[in-house]
């Protein structure tokens, strides 16, 4: 657990100190969501119909930005083989980066969200179910996009294959997600989707680490 911490607190100083995946996940999200007031009009009921999947869509597509480059430095550099070869098991040097990725770019994501779900009149009741719908998700999205960084790993073109391989699966997130905020939009219960966001979370804890650590050591091979 020592070589965790050490490698979390790695990770989120050199993407402190950066800032740009950071900066353009955010801004990404900033300008898909606010582009959808021209393209569809102004009206609030039209916006207020449809916005929890723009929000939903534009934070999946957000998160995705930076996901190609979660192991490629490490890769390039050489840092790969030797986190590989370290005491540490190669599950928790996944777990390491994919919270140090969601700390820098899920966490601001959920944070943002409602913000500009005000800019698309979202009810305020259903607030609550949007922010526990991406802290839920958005974890899921950076667990799924491990497994995905690390099959593309040296691959070219490896951005467009990676959205090949994910997305498909992130359509239950997306189903679930906008699902819950809608339901507490018109009044009606949205546990349901939550509980089901929470047992994907687990389910992804538990095996995306496993998976994408098998495909680092091939791909260091």
């Amino acid at each position: 657990m020592s070589g965790f911490g050490a490698l979390l607190r790695r990770d989120l100083r050199l993407a402190l100190r950066q800032g740009s995946d950071t900066a353009t996940v955010l801004a990404f999200f900033v300008i898909a969501v606010s582009l959808f007031p021209f393209g569809v009009g102004a009206e609030r009921e039209t916006l207020a119909a449809i916005a929890a999947g723009i929000l939903w869509v534009a934070a999946l597509l957000a998160a995705m930005l930076s996901l190609d480059r979660l192991f490629q430095a490490d890769y390039e550099d050489g840092t790969l083989d030797y986190l590989l070869a370290a005491p540490a098991a190669p599950t928790l040097l996944v777990m390491a980066k994919a919270l140090a990725h969601w700390l820098t770019t899920g966490l601001p994501l959920v944070i943002l969200s409602p913000l500009l779900a005000l800019l698309l009149n979202l009810p305020q009741k259903a607030y609550p179910a949007l922010i526990a719908g991406l802290a839920l998700g958005t974890p899921i999205l950076t667990l799924i996009g491990a497994i995905g960084a690390a099959l593309v790993l040296g691959a070219r073109r490896g951005g467009v294959l990676l959205s090949l391989l994910i997305l498909p699966l992130y359509i239950p997130i997306l189903i679930f997600g906008v699902g819950a905020v809608e339901a507490a939009a018109t009044g009606q219960g949205f546990r349901v989707h939550l509980l089901l966001l929470g047992a994907m979370l687990l389910g992804a804890l538990a095996l995306a680490p496993f998976v994408a650590a098998v495909a680092l050591r091939q791909a260091a091979e």
